[in-house]
């Protein structure tokens, strides 16, 4: 193994040089040997052939040596270079106009997490190394990422997953389990190929232990290498482990195959419960019986959000006065200029501001938009701007009051209401880049490009302080430049770029030219095939 690592770190290196240099690399090759010639001519410095000869067959003899390596390590490095050509092909597109509704160039990937022949089954409860508990962190979406890493990490150490608990004490004081915002048995039969789920640890094994779980809390970002050598020991140890705080806690670059199960269960296995699922698709066909396309925007223009962020947004001393008292909740934040915040773009849009983006982007004034956010803060005075920009606005409190009632004292059932409604939208604008934001734009990319449009706050947010100073053309033509690279496209895809669940890289394949016609991924009907056979 330790030969395999070195000849792949030194050779390949090489290879891809040749690859992406050949003109470069023959020159290279060609001074050298003139080096030899003439350094051969002069009569200081004789070289003996015999020496060359040797030095000739002892190459051919390490070549044959490690010829295995080469071979499989060349396979390994093909497809990961493969995998960066489909994208980079595609460089360039977004130097033209581009359709602001669906990308031209969506249909030439699809959304690929099969597993693969070659994953082993998952281990049976018995023969597993222990019970993993998991406790997930933050809201709906955070807590969406760590469910997904939680299914991993379980893989990697051959455990036996619990059904992770949810965080009841966050922000959002939201107190729904597992199995009141998701079908839980759903999720258990969808992934038992993949990792042995149990609901809780058998009461029986619980009674014979001689001391309470061990509880700890991993690194954030840490590799399958941490895991097992960090935590298997102690699972193995102590039979039961808690994990807590689990939010981003599994690195972004891992085995494809553990990459795809990411995927498998945050596309398929994560399913909503029957109510909630029947209320997001019920608003979805009320927007598509106004009209044949829509956005959705998620403004994300709460309260907490405009506090920890530090920046000002035009309210007057009460702004700072109220915002500055909600900051006061994190200790480690320090003062900043708001001002200076805006110019380097680490503010988030007003929601006139997004408005004023999407008119510029070309979106006419009668396009239905829904609005998918929480509280706003300033209310009805905030939002005013926008619906003069787009009256056709919407939300889900407009489209369902009664029906909403039994959900209004649940912010994460809330939270997964607009997450439907934005995930079957035409069009998705984010106004940041928070867990939502993430896990939607990496949904979307999977499910077929679907338009995902993520403000670039860096040049979006000088121009806005200038608006006033220029005539709407020239704002409309620059807010179109700016967007460039920002709306979605699949060029944007980079392996190894941002969080895997906004960028799921190894979760996405390219089509065939021959076959690119406008159909569903090939996941989508093996997941309906599925379906069918559960029901």
């Amino acid at each position: 193994m330790g030969v395999a690592k070195a000849w792949r770190f030194s050779v390949i290196p090489a290879k891809l040089a040749l690859l992406q240099h050949p003109s470069g690399s023959v020159l290279s090759h060609k001074h050298e040997c003139c080096r030899c010639r003439s350094s051969v001519a002069q009569p200081r410095k004789p070289i003996s052939w015999s020496l060359i000869c040797g030095l000739m067959l002892f190459c051919l003899g390490m070549i044959s040596l490690f010829t295995g390596h080469v071979a499989s390590d060349l396979e390994w490095y093909s497809q990961r270079l493969m995998k960066r050509r489909s994208y980079f092909r595609l460089e360039g597109i977004n130097k033209g106009p581009i359709d602001i509704w669906k990308s031209d160039y969506a249909n030439y990937f699809y959304g690929c997490s099969k597993r693969s022949r070659n994953f082993p089954h998952a281990v049976s409860e018995q023969s597993s190394n222990g019970y993993l508990l998991i406790g997930a962190s933050g809201g709906l979406n955070q807590q969406r990422t760590g469910i997904s890493d939680a299914v991993v990490v379980a893989r990697i150490l051959n455990a036996t997953l619990v059904v992770p608990e949810l965080d009841h004490n966050s922000y959002w004081k939201d107190d729904s389990d597992f199995a009141d915002i998701f079908d839980v048995n759903w999720f258990i039969s969808y992934l038992e190929k993949d990792v042995t789920i149990v609901k809780r640890v058998p009461d029986k094994f619980m009674r014979s232990m001689e001391k309470p779980p061990y509880t700890m809390r991993v690194p954030r970002k840490s590799p399958p290498e941490y895991y097992l050598d960090q935590v298997l020991p102690i699972l193995q140890r102590r039979s039961v482990l808690q994990l807590t705080k689990f939010d981003y806690r599994l690195a972004n670059n891992i085995d494809d195959e553990l990459q795809k199960l990411r995927c498998r269960t945050n596309y398929y296995a994560l399913r909503f419960r029957k109510p909630i699922q029947e209320l997001g698709q019920k608003l979805v066909t009320r927007m598509r019986a106004m009209a044949k396309r829509f956005i959705a925007v998620h403004l994300r223009f709460e309260p907490d959000m405009l506090a920890f962020s530090g920046c000002y947004f035009g309210g007057g001393e009460k702004e700072r006065y109220e915002l500055g008292e909600i900051r006061k909740r994190w200790e480690t934040l320090t003062d900043v200029d708001a001002d200076g915040e805006r110019r380097r773009g680490r503010c988030p849009l007003t929601p006139h501001e997004v408005g004023l983006m999407l008119r510029a982007l070309g979106f006419a004034n009668d396009t239905y938009i829904y609005v998918a956010s929480g509280e706003i803060y300033g209310g009805e005075e905030t939002l005013r701007p926008l619906r003069g920009l787009f009256p056709n606005f919407y939300t889900k409190e407009m489209l369902a009051e009664e029906e909403l009632k039994p959900f209004l004292p649940f912010s994460s059932r809330l939270a997964a209401i607009d997450y439907i409604v934005s995930d079957e939208s035409d069009v998705f604008v984010t106004n940041n880049n928070g867990n939502m934001a993430k896990i939607l734009a990496g949904r979307r990319r999977y499910m077929g490009h679907k338009r995902t449009i993520r403000p670039n706050a860096k040049r979006l947010g000088p121009l806005m302080m200038e608006r006033d100073q220029i005539d709407w053309d020239t704002f409309a033509r620059k807010v179109k430049a700016f967007q460039k690279g920002f709306m979605g496209e699949p060029d944007e895809m980079r392996p190894g770029r941002g969080e895997f669940h906004e960028y799921p890289y190894s979760c996405i394949c390219e089509r065939p030219l021959g076959d690119v016609v406008d159909n569903k991924s090939e996941d989508l009907r093996f997941e309906q095939g599925i379906q069918g056979l559960k029901e």
